[in-house]
């Protein structure tokens, strides 16, 4: 292990896209890596990575979050934002949030700012809006998906962007964003704005998911990794696989990315990819969609 002991991993979810190109996806998670890496160096902490990274992530319009969220069935933009901060157990979470151009700025400020840990619809909105979080002027200019032409469901079905790090002094923390579901009823939540569900972070390892949130939920996919870790003592590594077992047996897909308190880090997915990148502790960096990682 290098000796700050830093390490990060993000996903850009389990989606695929119509033309199975993935050269941009690649090139912006190794850019988000690297300016995470460069942060951490500088003394960033964690949760400040995590958090800059995933709202990274939503500004570029590549993912199924941010700018890149699909309407639901409704033609609105609902969105889902989580962080938690592993060293000392906070969380904070917004849900179906809409006219936010960043989720996940909302979802912190709902940690820091409130003695709650998810606020949802308008009450999420207006929250955001009295912090002075950007809003959007305009849907159909903003989102890269606006107006008509939306995908068949099974070329674009799902997607969720996440970061886990483990920083300098030890500490972890995770944060995720999502667009949710493609043509999602009204109100629908995933897993990713729920902790214990899509995300996790403490102080032995930090997780998120990504894929059909519903099966997350219904297992506690990311609280159940840390307990394997915590109670099962399995590795990181077992305790993921072990998780996204479980959510293949009762059918979902998807797949998880962890980082534990020794600077292990973790990416498995039983789906047909999952877009994704990594820093490891000692230095090196990888990015991609499949089994091979460049």
């Amino acid at each position: 292990m290098a000796r700050d002991g830093i390490a990060l991993a993000l996903h850009g979810g389990a989606s695929a896209t119509r033309d199975g190109a993935y050269g941009r996806e690649i090139v912006n998670m190794r850019g988000v890596v690297e300016a995470a890496r460069d942060s951490l160096r500088a003394g960033s902490s964690a949760l400040d990575t995590a958090v800059n990274a995933v709202a990274a992530l939503e500004l570029s319009g590549l993912y199924v979050a941010g700018r890149g969220a699909w309407p639901n069935a409704n033609g609105e933009y609902e969105l889902d934002a989580c962080v938690m901060d592993g060293s000392n157990a906070m969380a904070g979470a917004v849900a179906a949030i809409t006219g936010i151009k960043s989720p996940i700025w909302a979802a912190r400020a709902v940690m820091e700012k409130t003695p709650h840990v998810i606020l949802s619809g308008a009450g999420a909105t207006a929250f955001a809006r009295g912090r002075g979080i950007e809003t959007i002027d305009d849907p159909s200019h903003w989102f890269v998906h606006a107006g008509p032409g939306q995908p068949d469901a099974d070329i674009l079905p799902i997607g969720t962007v996440g970061c886990v790090v483990r920083d300098a002094e030890g500490r972890l923390a995770a944060a995720t964003s999502t667009g949710g579901v493609l043509r999602k009823m009204a109100g629908r939540l995933g897993d990713s704005p729920v902790p214990g569900a899509g995300i996790w972070a403490d102080q032995a390892v930090a997780v998120c998911a990504t894929g059909q949130g519903e099966y997350f939920l219904r297992i506690a996919a990311a609280a159940q990794v840390a307990y394997r870790l915590r109670f099962g003592g399995q590795s990181l590594e077992e305790a993921l696989n072990s998780a996204l077992q479980e959510i293949m047996r009762l059918g979902g897909i998807g797949g998880m990315i962890g980082v534990d308190a020794l600077g292990h880090v973790s990416m498995h997915f039983i789906s047909a990819l999952m877009k994704r990148a990594a820093l490891y502790s000692d230095g090196r960096i990888v990015a991609g969609v499949d089994a091979e990682l460049m």
